[in-house]
Parts: structure tokens; sequence; C-alpha cells
């Protein structure tokens, strides 16, 4: 179509390419993950979550197909367990809601669905057993008893401390062992490798546990205010007075070390800081226009605080967030590194406990590899943290 001579129009402006404007939280993301800091802080989180997913496909002792006697048969498939089947099924979940652009409501009503259909799953048709022999595979081989076989990229499993092989304790890096064997004979990197799920575990759930109870307990102290705002106050400070170590190695001297019992203790201690912040916005937006027409309407209490006000009031849990996974990642790995965390599961600072044998020896690289993994993984949450105070508080933009 012509345009008439003198009509203004975009391509006369020069803007006829300009991209529509984003809306408030595509540019939040957007400013979020634009410094390279941020990026790369995401892109090692995201190795972890992978490596922590993936797991028992990347190290194994385990041969994921094999043909022995002369029936081929999938020994890593008999040996899945129900975290295995969990974690792939909501990866894979969340993989098809990214690509048909699901919402958010959608994805979590999904995981809720399939997370449990395919633990289920799990119950009824593998049957692991309880004690896992990991060196009758290499005898089979010695044997000949195995025509082929498809292995991990790391042949050992996590558990796999090869009883069978002499001297395997504290042997360094090698084309054998990448990184090194730890003190009990286990290979580093495939310890490493699986404790990523654990690390990441502690992180979120226990970070989840605590954004749930900040979230109701700030939101009622801020709508409500007066005496349930008082008693709220008194309530995080009690809190907040609790030696939060200290109180996890009691537990564990009572209790045991118990990997539920460590997330439901950081998560229930760790909700003031989250309690103060959407305390201080809901104050904020309980006078505002739209909520006053909200409550005007006769919409129910759970309604006007967390469909009207939580949305607007929410961007100082996304900034706390990540600073609280790196922090519950840091206290797991301090009480594995005490030696009153996780005994038996790999932990990064378990395999940091080992860095002094017992003969008084420093290994070095069982200190190297895990105490960076920790460092890098602190580090990615904070400068995710960083940028996402940044760009939700245009007053930090520089």
């Amino acid at each position: 179509m012509t345009v008439p001579a003198g009509t203004i129009s975009p391509t006369n402006l020069g803007i006829a390419d300009a991209a529509p404007p984003r809306n408030y939280w595509r540019q939040v993301f957007h400013d979020t993950f634009a410094p390279t800091a941020a990026r790369l802080g995401v892109a090692w989180i995201g190795v972890v979550a992978v490596l922590g997913i993936f797991a028992p496909l990347l190290a194994n002792t385990h041969p994921i197909l094999a043909k022995i006697e002369g029936h081929v048969v999938s020994p890593m498939l008999q040996n899945v367990t129900v975290p295995d089947v969990a974690l792939l099924a909501l990866t894979a979940w969340t993989i098809v809601c990214l690509v048909r652009r699901c919402s958010p409501s959608r994805l979590m009503l999904g995981a809720l669905i399939v997370v449990p259909v395919a633990v289920l799953a799990a119950l009824l048709l593998t049957h692991p057993p309880d004690v896992v022999d990991y060196t009758q595979y290499r005898e089979m081989r010695r044997q000949g008893k195995i025509q082929w076989e498809l292995m991990a990229p790391i042949p050992y499993s996590p558990y796999d401390f090869q009883r069978d092989i002499p001297d395997a304790e504290l042997n360094a890096p090698s084309r054998y062992h990448w990184l090194g064997t730890d003190a009990l004979g286990g290979d580093l990197l495939s310890r490493m490798i699986h404790a990523c799920r654990i690390d990441l575990a502690i992180g979120l759930i226990a970070t989840g546990i605590a954004v749930v109870i900040g979230i109701a307990i700030g939101g009622l102290m801020g709508y409500f205010a007066g005496w349930v705002d008082l008693l709220g106050m008194r309530l995080i400070e009690m809190f907040e007075s609790i030696p939060q170590l200290f109180l996890l190695i009691t537990f564990v001297a009572f209790f045991g070390a118990n990997l539920y019992l460590i997330m439901a203790i950081i998560g229930l201690t760790s909700w003031t800081g989250e309690a103060r912040f959407i305390r201080a916005e809901f104050l904020r937006l309980r006078r505002q226009d739209f909520v006053q027409a909200a409550i005007s309407q006769g919409l129910p209490l759970s309604s006007v605080l967390f469909r009207h006000m939580l949305p607007n009031g929410i961007y100082p849990i996304l900034i706390t967030s990540s600073f609280g996974i790196a922090s519950a990642i840091l206290l797991e790995s301090t009480l594995s590194f005490l030696g009153i965390g996780l005994s038996r599961d790999p932990s990064w600072g378990g395999m940091l406990n080992q860095a002094l044998s017992a003969g008084g020896t420093f290994v070095w690289w069982i200190a190297l590899f895990p105490g960076l993994a920790i460092f890098l993984t602190v580090f990615g949450y904070n400068l995710v943290g960083e940028a996402m105070r940044d760009a939700l508080d245009p007053k930090l933009r520089t």
C-alpha cells in the first residue's frame, strides 16, 4: 500500500524495525542476565544441575546396556532408584512446558501429577537390591562373560569403593580416575557428580520452605498490622536469636544425619529475612487503590493477599532466595566438613573432610576439586542475586 506524501508513519520516523516494548518481568529478566558475570553464574549453576539430574548416566559402575552370557540386559535400569525417576520425570515435564511455553501454574500443576505417577511406576516396576555388589562386573569381565557393554563416561558409582582392587585409596588423578580417589577408594569425580544432587536439593528445598513460611507470616503481618504485626515481630526476633549451626549440630547428634531433617531445619530457621521483606512491601501496598478496590469488591483474603498484593511485592524475595540457596549449601558443607553431616551419601563438604588423611598427609586433589565446586556454586548464586537486585531496583543501576 502506498503511503501518501507527508504522512507520518513509523517508516518515515525510522523506527519500522523497532522491537515491541517488553513488559516489566521480561525487562527484569533481560536486565538480570545482561551482565556477563550473571551469565557465567547461571551457566555454572546450569552445569551443576545437569550433572545432578543425569548423574546415573554420567557416572555408574552398572553398564547402561550389556550382553551378558548371550542375553542383552540393562543393569543400570535394574538398579534405578526413586529419586532418579522423579528427577528425570520432572526434567522432562519442564522441557515440555518450556517448548510449549506453558504458564507457571500449568508447570506446577503438571509436576504435581507427573512426578507422583513416575515415582509410583518406579516403585511397582523396579526392585533395586538392598546391597549392591559392584565387583561382579569386574569379575565377569575377567571371566569373559560380558560379550559387549555400553558404559557411562565415568565407569564408577559413588558407592563403588573398589574393595577388590589393591591400593585403591588415595590415588592421585590419572587416566583411570580423572580426579583421583578418596580415602575409601571411591572415584572422586563420580562422587562429586552425584553430590550435585544433594547440594542443590538442600539449597532449593530448604529455601523453598523458608520462602513459603516467610511469605505467609510476613504477608499477614503487613496486611493486618497492629497486634498481628507486633506478635509477628516478636516471633521473628525469637527465631533470629536461634544459632542455626548449633541447632543443626544438636539435632544431628540426637537424630542422626538425615538429609530431609537437615533441609527442614534450615528452612524452618531461615524464613525471617523473607518475612521482613514481605511485611515491608505489604505495609506499603495495603493502602494502594487497587488493594482497596479488591477489598471493596468482597474478594476473599487469600485472593487479596496472594493474587493482588504478592505479585507486586515479590521482588525482594527473588533476591534473597538466591543468597538463601548459597547459605544453605554452605551450612550443609560445614556440617559435612565437621564430620557430622551426611556420612555415606556423597557431599562436597564431606569430601573436604578427607583432605587430611589418617596419617596426617594433606591430599591436595581432595581439597582442591570439592572446595572449588563449593566456591563456584556459592559464587554463582551470589552473582545472580547481585544482578537481580540491580535489575529490580533502578536506584542501584550504574
